[in-house]
């Protein structure tokens, strides 16, 4: 039996990198507990100070099919690479000329969404079908592929 996972990104902003991951991934903000109509009305209510309403912020996927993204807020700031990075699949099934410039296409819109362009890979056949690599507005690295 598989199990069920969840990324957690440690950052500085857990609503902004979250509605960033949304965006990239078609994912969803997650909704407040039943009961509420907002975060901010379900912290309020859990007594959560105001200085500690954006310690936290999750994302999931609508389709309930990809692993929920937990964003929590640490003091320190992005040390070193990661090692372990996310590849956002944005050309399934294509190769070649066609291929990159669906990754050309998205890289463009993830830069006006925060993301910074790192470098871009060809295509090496027969193992590597090209991608690009980017980081989110924390400095997260993770690749176009």
């Amino acid at each position: 039996m598989a199990r069920d996972i969840q990324i957690t990104f440690d950052c500085g902003d857990p609503a902004k990198l979250a509605q960033f991951w949304a965006d990239v991934l078609s994912y969803e903000v997650q909704a407040p507990p039943p009961g509420f109509t907002s975060w901010e009305e379900a912290l309020e209510a859990m007594g959560v100070p105001p200085e500690h309403r954006n310690d936290a912020s999750a994302v999931v996927d609508p389709e309930v099919a990809g692993p929920r993204l937990f964003f929590q807020r640490v003091p320190e700031g992005k040390q070193a690479k990661n090692r372990v990075h996310l590849d956002v699949r944005a050309a399934p099934d294509t190769d070649g000329d066609a291929r990159m410039a669906l990754l050309e296409k998205e890289a463009e819109r993830l830069v006006a969404r925060g993301a910074e362009r790192v470098r871009r890979h060809e295509p090496a056949p027969p193992l590597d079908a090209g991608h690009i690599v980017m980081t989110d507005p924390e400095g997260n690295e993770f690749c176009l592929d």
